[in-house]
C-alpha cells in the first residue's frame, strides 16, 4: 500500500447493513474509507466501525450534492474515489486504478456502470451511457449542488477508465420505487425553487412522454418484461414529482 499514491474512498450511506461490508472490503486498495451516514436505523455503522481503516461521520441528510462534498472534505488524501455501496468494485478495477495513478493524465476519470435490474443486466432503457466519474483529484473537482441526479464538476482534463462497474441497484420492488419516490420529492423542491408550478400537462404529458421515450427511443423494448416495469415505474416517478410540487403550493396557501 506504500508503493503508490494514497487513495481515501468516500461513500454516503443510509441502511446498507446489507452490503456494507462487501463494499468496504472491496476498497482494500485504498489508505483510508471515509463514510458519512444519514443516520441509518439498521447495523450499517456498527458494521462499518468494525473495520480498522474506516472512518464513519453520521450527518443529517439535506440532499446529495451537499452530503457528497462533506464526505470530500473530510478526505486526508488529494486523491479519492466515491462508489456507491452497490456499485460492485471488482479487483480488476482497483487494479486499473491503482496502475492509473502510477501516472495520472487527467483529474478526474469517468467509469461505465452496468446496470442490474431483478437479477438481469439492463443493456439498454437508456443506460448505454451511464458514464459517472468515480476517481478524481478533490482540489479539482466538487458536486454541482443538484438536490438529486448530482455530477461531479470536474476543473481538468477528464478520461475514461477501461473496467466497467456493476451496479446492483435493485433490492426489490418496494425498495426500488421507494428509492425514486424519494428522488421525486428532491426535484420538486428543486422545481419548487425556481418557482415552477404544475400545470394539467406535467401531469399528463411528461409521465406519457417518459415511459415512451425510455421503451421506445432509448430501446427499453429489448430489455424484455423488465425494461417494460422500469419505463413504467420511472414515469410514474414523474407524475408523483409534480404531485409533491403541487402539494409544496398547496400546504402554503
Amino acid at each position: 500500500m506504500q508503493d503508490h499514491i494514497p487513495i481515501t474512498a468516500l461513500a454516503i450511506t443510509l441502511n446498507e447493513a446489507q452490503n456494507i461490508d462487501g463494499f468496504i472490503k472491496s476498497l482494500w486498495f485504498a489508505n483510508e474509507v471515509i463514510i458519512v451516514d444519514s443516520f441509518s436505523t439498521d447495523d450499517t455503522v456498527k458494521k462499518a466501525e468494525v473495520h480498522e481503516k474506516v472512518t464513519v461521520y453520521q450527518r443529517k441528510f439535506d440532499n446529495f450534492s451537499a452530503q457528497k462534498n462533506y464526505a470530500i472534505s473530510k478526505a486526508s488524501n488529494d486523491w479519492v474515489v466515491f462508489f456507491d455501496p452497490d456499485e460492485e468494485i471488482t479487483e480488476a478495477l482497483g487494479n486499473e486504478i491503482l496502475q492509473t495513478l502510477s501516472n495520472p493524465g487527467a483529474i478526474a476519470y469517468f467509469v461505465k456502470r452496468q446496470f442490474h435490474f431483478m437479477d438481469k443486466r439492463i443493456k439498454y432503457s437508456g443506460f448505454q451511457t451511464d458514464w459517472v466519474i468515480r476517481l478524481f483529484h478533490k482540489n479539482y473537482c466538487e458536486y454541482n449542488g443538484s438536490l438529486v441526479h448530482e455530477t461531479l464538476s470536474a476543473e481538468g482534463k477528464t478520461a475514461r477508465l477501461k473496467t466497467r462497474v456493476p451496479h446492483h441497484t435493485y433490492k426489490g420492488i418496494d425498495d426500488y420505487t421507494a428509492k425514486l419516490h424519494r428522488y421525486s420529492a428532491l426535484q420538486a423542491q428543486m422545481l419548487y425553487a425556481k418557482g415552477k408550478r404544475p400545470n394539467l400537462l406535467h401531469f399528463l404529458f411528461r409521465p406519457f412522454y417518459r415511459f415512451w421515450h425510455q421503451y421506445l427511443i432509448r430501446l427499453g423494448i429489448l430489455d424484455g418484461k423488465e425494461g417494460f416495469i422500469l419505463a413504467y415505474i420511472n414515469s410514474f416517478s414523474v407524475f408523483k414529482r409534480y404531485v409533491n410540487l403541487w402539494l409544496l403550493y398547496r400546504n402554503i396557501n
